[in-house]
């Protein structure tokens, strides 16, 4: 395998691996070709760069997009399709871009699904594979969740390289998060260990919004609009009782970004807590004492909770999920609990009515923004492959396409920074006080 040039002006290696000098005149007519190793060059602004962890000024990164000279002969290619991880708008819509771009424009051999995640390689579990052809995905779009099946946890680099040999697989797809990228990136250290000429192709998929040189994941549009109508919800709850209170629990185990940003689409909340910042319950500038002020001003609110958010406020359990997450303590629970201990303490009536939408805002089709960007991955993915592109992700920044290298991707998660104009905005729609450790973030606006 070989390596694009790549900048590293702003200290960071995007150079993107080649499985091989690319020679094949491509059958794709009617577009504008991009050399192989063209890149763009983003000027990131301050906040962008704290938010990737990298210096000031221009970063450099290869342009996706059709080459016209391929690796592959792109008749004889082989692709698979893995999903994994959690449910997610839009896995549907990536799948059915790839398939359709792989046969109706580069004339492939054959696409398979892989059933069940990684799983799916392993024999011991005895799943199936899914031929995948137009016909077969042409109406994948209409449905939430993946026609694949996921699943979570690790699976051996090894076995899952042996299988792809053994299928004769060129080009391997995956849809995943951040574990699934770290998964794609051991995969690639064993296909290069056995120099082995397959590519590995990621399409970044977090609904959480998470993944790190991603500006934004394909999803996070249809989530923070189905949160918005739960939030919605909870206002009328709050509203219809004296002193009623609505909480509403969305996504976001290290990051609060649905919750942020369905609050500044919805001016109905009143408080919003977020993993990124943590905040007291008692005390002067607790969020009891100023929820009471809340419900004595205008006898209703609406709290915004992030699954991560609190976790401080709980002892950890040290267990773990089958992805190697850490097993997050309830925070509602806690938080209600808390809330009518306080109000009964102070012989305050307060109602309190709860909604957790999660599983809801997961498992429906994505709205059309975010088919529009699901379908622009997919074809870009398939693009890279053809190309003889491999141990990377397909990534929008700043509205533009590009390759990002696996190791960029799963150097850190993406987080909210809480000192940020975004932060800002989002305390001012609320207008609740600061009752985390960010002075930054000391605003009060009265609410209606």
């Amino acid at each position: 395998m070989t390596k694009s040039t790549g900048s590293r002006k702003s200290g960071l290696n995007t150079s993107i691996q080649t499985l091989g000098v690319a020679k094949i005149p491509t059958p794709l007519r009617y577009c504008r070709f991009i050399d192989q190793e063209e890149e763009l060059e983003l000027n990131l602004t301050e906040e962008e760069a704290d938010l990737l962890g990298a210096s000031n000024g221009p970063i450099r990164f290869e342009k996706a997009g059709p080459r016209g000279k391929l690796y592959f002969d792109s008749s004889k290619v082989k692709c698979a399709i893995v999903t994994c991880g959690g449910l997610c708008p839009g896995i549907n819509d990536v799948i059915r871009a790839i398939v359709m771009d792989a046969f109706h424009h580069y004339h492939v051999a054959s696409v398979i699904g892989i059933r069940y995640g990684l799983q799916g390689f392993i024999p011991k579990y005895g799943h199936d594979i899914m031929e995948l052809t137009p016909d077969k995905v042409s109406n994948f779009h209409v449905f939430g969740g993946t026609e694949l099946g996921s699943s979570r946890g690790p699976q051996p680099a090894d076995e899952i390289v042996d299988a792809l040999e053994r299928m004769n697989i060129n080009v391997l797809f995956m849809i995943g998060g951040d574990g699934t990228m770290k998964a794609a990136a051991n995969i690639v250290k064993e296909i290069k260990a056995r120099n082995s000429r397959i590519s590995i192709i990621g399409i970044p998929k977090t609904i959480d919004n998470d993944i790190n040189f991603v500006g934004k994941s394909f999803g996070f549009d249809t989530a923070v609009e189905k949160a918005t109508e739960a939030i919605a919800c909870a206002h009328v709850e709050a509203v219809g009782a004296f002193n009623g209170i609505g909480i509403v629990k969305l996504m976001g185990r290290e990051s609060g970004f649905i919750a942020a940003q369905a609050t500044l689409a919805l001016k109905e909340v009143n408080f919003v807590l977020v993993p990124e910042n943590p905040f007291t319950l008692d005390g002067t500038d607790g969020l009891m004492e100023q929820l009471e002020q809340r419900l004595r001003k205008r006898r209703h609110a609406v709290i915004v909770v992030a699954e991560g958010a609190g976790q401080h406020l709980c002892e950890a359990s040290g267990k773990t999920d089958a992805s190697g997450n850490p097993v997050l303590c309830d925070i509602c629970t806690i938080l209600i609990g808390r809330i009518k201990e306080y109000f009964k303490a102070r012989n305050m009536e307060a109602t309190v009515k709860f909604i957790d939408p999660s599983y809801i805002i997961r498992s429906v089709p994505a709205n059309a923004n975010d088919r529009v960007y699901s379908g622009f991955l997919g074809q870009n993915a398939v693009h890279a492959a053809m190309a003889g592109k491999t141990g990377m992700v397909v990534s929008r920044l700043q509205s533009r396409y590009v390759h990002v290298p696996l190791e960029l991707v799963t150097s850190k998660r993406k987080m909210l920074n809480v000192e940020s104009d975004y932060w800002r905005a989002v305390i001012e729609s609320t207008g609740q006080e600061d009752f985390g450790a960010h002075s930054a973030a000391s605003l009060h606006c009265e609410k209606p």
